[in-house]
């Protein structure tokens, strides 16, 4: 079998970029072997710096020094202050695989480097939503997403994939484009935020929110500051990303309804419960007089529902079509691997194209 490989810059050093070395050292025999790939990585970045070698940089050696809780600059060959966007300006590589923290505020770094990749002619693969709920349209005028010609690009045009960005594993976004090619999506119903997930169901049991979301904290799964979490801004800006990609609705966060869960009490959620329903923090998209409302809010579901049978660690979507009846999909994922593993696939597809 021929092997075709591909290199890779990845930017980004944190629980997502490194579950993500450490696939691409695990899955190495099953690419060469199934698909015929071999991914090199050629450059990194942490918040301190890049590192960058044309023949491949030694994963070993970058997980080492990242689970010491070194930087990438320790390593020979490390630059200190070198971000994403000067090692894509200098370095030949085949694809982007952006990984940094999400900024919902400009988008920074990672806008700034999957702009300079895309310019590049470089295929770019995005675990970080921030570039995408802020600016889809201008980033998909320059990859393969283009609607028109309006931005002069050579062909083929970089492949721009994201499907890590809504629901990690979940194939909220490759459902909507292949497996529902041809039919009319008429509503869209999601839970993609996992913090809030898990919170509300140990809150069912009778934990309290305060308990809860500390419990969260100490996973890891939130943050010091939740906000964005609770109060549902996460899950809008990754309904943004659907709306935009899937629904062809040109979205900001603007055209969505936004409400969290922090006036939810236990006894809201287990009232719920005795009236065999289940409160989800809800991503609705419903199609209303030719356009889309979009909304995310605690929505009481009834027990049946996919999304209302799910447990604190699983996420999910069902789309309702014309042709294809109703199709629905979930996720457990109970650490950073799935949504890695998300980012691979999206790789994969792009180098089979």
């Amino acid at each position: 079998m021929t092997i075709s490989t591909y290199r890779l810059i990845l930017t980004g050093l944190g629980n997502v970029g490194r579950s993500l070395l450490g696939i691409l050292q695990s899955q190495a025999a099953i690419l060469r072997n199934e698909f015929g790939l071999e991914f090199v990585v050629v450059g990194a970045t942490d918040s301190r710096g890049a590192i960058s070698d044309p023949n491949g940089l030694d994963i070993a050696a970058l997980l080492k020094a990242k689970q010491a809780g070194r930087s990438v600059v320790s390593l020979p060959g490390g630059q200190e202050g070198v971000g994403g966007a000067g090692l894509v300006h200098t370095l030949d590589a085949d694809m982007l695989m952006e990984a940094t923290l999400v900024n919902l505020k400009d988008g920074q770094p990672g806008l700034g480097t999957v702009r300079a990749a895309l310019e590049r002619g470089m295929s770019v693969v995005l675990a970080n939503k921030g570039p995408l709920a802020l600016a889809y349209p201008e980033l998909a005028a320059w990859s393969d997403l283009a609607a028109d010609n309006t931005v002069h690009v050579p062909e083929p045009r970089p492949a721009l994939r994201f499907s890590a960005c809504v629901g990690g594993a979940l194939p909220t976004i490759n459902l909507g484009w292949r497996d529902l090619a041809g039919a009319h999506i008429q509503r869209v119903e999601a839970v993609l935020n996992g913090t809030t997930q898990n919170i509300m169901r140990r809150m069912e049991a009778g934990t309290s929110y305060a308990d809860a979301l500390a419990e969260m904290q100490q996973r890891g799964l939130a943050e010091a500051n939740p906000t964005l979490d609770v109060e549902g801004w996460d899950a809008a800006n990754k309904l943004v990303i659907l709306a935009n990609a899937v629904l062809l609705r040109p979205t900001t966060l603007a055209d969505i309804e936004v409400d969290g869960i922090t006036k939810l009490s236990t006894d809201d959620l287990r009232a719920a419960t005795a009236r065999g329903e289940r409160i989800v923090l809800l991503c609705l998209a419903e199609q209303v007089m030719g356009d889309f409302q979009l909304s995310v809010r605690p929505t009481a579901l009834p027990a049946d529902h996919p999304l209302a049978r799910m447990s604190g660690d699983e996420m999910g979507v069902v789309y309702y079509t014309d042709i294809a009846g109703r199709l629905s999909a979930t996720t457990l994922e109970q650490s950073p691997v799935p949504t890695a593993a998300a980012m691979l696939r999206d790789a994969i597809e792009i180098a089979l194209r």
